[in-house]
């Protein structure tokens, strides 16, 4: 049985296409800036979709020594890197005395896809003795957590979620588990993901869930716009630093929210797409909201999952019209359409900018609508971001396999 340990977040670390850095992320955000551009990463000539949200400038020297750089899959590097911003803004330190107090839960949809598609290059061409002695640690999910706690010495529960576009979420909110019931005092968490490769990107299109609007990449994520024809990958990572609310006073950490509520669920319906009606969708929501012993009346912003597809943006506009319809003075948006879809990461990224949005009382745009969807009407906030009263923000995550999540954070 959990007890009522509180659970704040005192650090974030945003890797993402629109920003290295938390500030930078939601300065673009709040700008209604596109991160989404022609692939860089490879030669994506021949693809049906030839572009993504790539994290530009990335350079994994700054955070992990060169010798280590090769052997880490792109999605650790992303993971190390947000961490340290998570860290650094946290000021918390691990020493002997409170380190096994201290855990990790970082996740990842799929771990390093570069990696799998390059050594298997190798040995189909050169054979098995050219096979990277650091192939399985570079890629294997639970790395970024690996690697996470040796840099600092984090030897609390090391723990991963692979839960497709829901990792992030469910990895915070299992994070927030861990505190609630006093197995550490502060976790390490969020998720990672670098999927702009050959492989993904093909798997992707020959699903027929990517955009293909190679004339104009960055208007190609547009949430309940009438013209949706799918997602774009996106790529990065959102690592968050909850800590028992006690812990965090007793250090004089500065506390930049409260996380209040957490669901999870499944729609037990398909492995890639929700019911019409959203009802598992509309069932973490209300479960969340249990869960942080609020009603719907209590919300001011959400951040909805919302990611460019004509089934998924209307199952889930149905989902928050049941639960939200009646709701004054309540707003909406999905900055995918300035980020992408992390896919593993999405989650947490989308965790961190509420963050932001409950320090600063402005709730972030969603961007290229230019005929909305008459079934997906909501009450949008569009373009540019808004100043807003926010005590309560919900963020929503849902994945393949019928996987679903929602996080509740309070202004603090």
């Amino acid at each position: 049985m959990e007890n009522n340990r509180r659970v704040v977040v005192t650090g974030v670390g945003l890797i993402s296409p629109v920003g290295i850095g938390t500030e930078e992320t939601w300065s673009a955000l709040l700008a209604g800036e596109s991160g989404i551009a022609p692939i860089q990463l490879f030669d994506a000539s021949g693809y049906a979709c030839r572009f993504a949200g790539e994290v530009k400038g990335f350079e994994p020297e700054r955070y992990i020594d060169r010798k280590d750089v090769k052997k880490t899959g792109r999605f650790i590097q992303f993971a190390l890197a947000a961490a340290e911003l998570a860290m650094a803004q946290s000021g918390l330190s691990i020493t002997a005395g409170n380190a096994e107090r201290v855990g990790v839960h970082v996740g990842s949809g799929i771990g390093a896809f570069e990696v799998i598609e390059r050594e298997h290059r190798k040995l189909m061409e050169k054979g098995p003795h050219k096979v990277s002695p650091f192939f399985i640690t570079a890629t294997i999910a639970n790395l970024a957590a690996g690697q996470i706690s040796i840099r600092y010495g984090a030897s609390g529960p090391n723990i991963t979620c692979a839960t497709a576009c829901t990792t992030g979420a469910h990895d915070i909110g299992e994070a927030w588990h861990v505190i609630r019931r006093g197995d550490a005092d502060v976790m390490i968490c969020g998720g990672s993901e670098a999927a702009v490769t050959p492989l993904s990107v093909a798997g992707f299109s020959s699903m027929r869930a990517l955009s293909t609007r190679n004339d104009n990449p960055a208007k190609a994520s547009r949430p309940w716009d009438m013209n949706r024809d799918g997602f774009v990958v996106g790529e990065g990572a959102g690592i968050l630093i909850l800590e028992e609310l006690e812990h965090a006073k007793a250090r004089r950490a500065t506390i930049l929210a409260e996380l209040v509520g957490y669901a999870a669920n499944s729609d037990a319906f398909h492995t890639n797409a929700p019911p019409e009606d959203g009802r598992g969708v509309r069932r973490v929501m209300e479960l969340a909201l249990e869960s942080a012993n609020l009603r719907p009346d209590d919300i001011q912003y959400l951040n909805a999952h919302a990611t460019s597809t004509p089934l998924g943006d209307l199952a889930e506009a149905r989902a928050i019209t049941a639960v939200f319809g009646k709701v004054k003075d309540f707003r909406v948006s999905s900055t995918k359409s300035m980020t992408g879809h992390l896919l593993g990461g999405a989650g947490s990224l989308e965790a961190g900018i509420i963050v932001c949005a409950l320090q600063d009382q402005i709730a972030p745009p969603t961007t290229n609508i230019d005929d909305l969807d008459e079934e997906c009407t909501l009450p949008l906030v569009r373009d540019k971001g808004m100043s807003l009263p926010i005590e309560y923000a919900m963020t929503n995550s849902y994945g393949f396999g019928g996987t679903n999540a929602s996080l509740i954070f309070r202004k603090w």
